[in-house]
């Protein structure tokens, strides 16, 4: 029986690279996946939870359980948001008892892309084919509290004609951390400017990963240091023949 899987694609993704959410959409449907969009999810809350709004994260969050109520697999591109549906809403609700239940059932069905493939879809092979010299960043949210390292480096090994280059500080933080690259600006330029010099020291001809905020970061900085490296969210390349 084919999987049902309903998207939640981020604000980041919805607004600014709605690529990967319509690639993520195509390579679901190609692994025999029902995708459905639910049109009326708007955010995860983590905005408003990072920075300390609580009651205004829960107002976001809760619609988000109310949107998502009936799916029977929920699926993002993004780490960090699925580790907000997934791990913080139980702190979020934690004395809302008829929401905390929600949150848990949510939490048991919410699946960062890459995961969903491997661990649940049980696809590795798409049938990819991307002619490009790559390396792969492990974000943030997906690595350290998804413990998401080997599922996306599995697919691309799958990928035709694609060549895989690990950097040599594959597991550092970019620098971007949502509001952080506002408020400290300098720190947040330093580790970006660290993370594109282990990435030009591969030769790689394109970044992947998870995150599509973490590969606008490293865009930005890539653009500024004159690179004609490319950055690209691994539904992009799972999605091309």
């Amino acid at each position: 029986m084919a999987l049902r899987v309903s998207l939640f694609v981020t604000c980041v993704v919805d607004q600014l690279f709605p690529k990967a959410g319509i690639a993520m959409a195509d390579v679901l449907e190609r692994a025999g996946c029902i995708v459905d969009f639910p049109e009326a999810q708007t955010c995860c809350g983590q905005p408003a939870f990072n920075s300390g709004y609580r009651d205004e994260a829960r107002e976001v969050a809760g619609h988000f359980l109310d949107v998502f109520a009936d799916a029977e697999y929920i699926v993002s591109p993004s780490g960090s948001c699925t580790s907000m549906v997934s791990h913080h809403y139980l702190e979020l609700f934690h004395g809302d008892s008829k929401r905390l239940d929600q949150a848990r059932s949510i939490a048991s069905r919410t699946y960062e892309f890459s995961t969903f493939l491997t661990d649940v879809a049980h696809v590795e092979d798409v049938g990819a084919a991307f002619p490009h010299h790559v390396t792969y960043h492990d974000s943030c949210h997906a690595l350290r509290e998804l413990k998401i390292k080997d599922a996306p480096r599995r697919l691309l090994s799958h990928v035709r004609e694609l060549t895989l280059t690990e950097m040599d500080f594959a597991e550092e933080c970019c620098g971007f951390g949502g509001t952080f690259s506002v408020k400290f600006p300098s720190v947040s330029g330093g580790m970006a400017r660290s993370k594109i010099e282990s990435i030009l020291r591969t030769g790689a001809d394109t970044v992947v990963s998870l995150d599509s905020s973490c590969l606008m970061q490293l865009r930005g900085a890539l653009s500024r240091a004159g690179s004609s490296v490319q950055t690209i969210h691994l539904a992009e390349v799972l999605a091309s023949r």
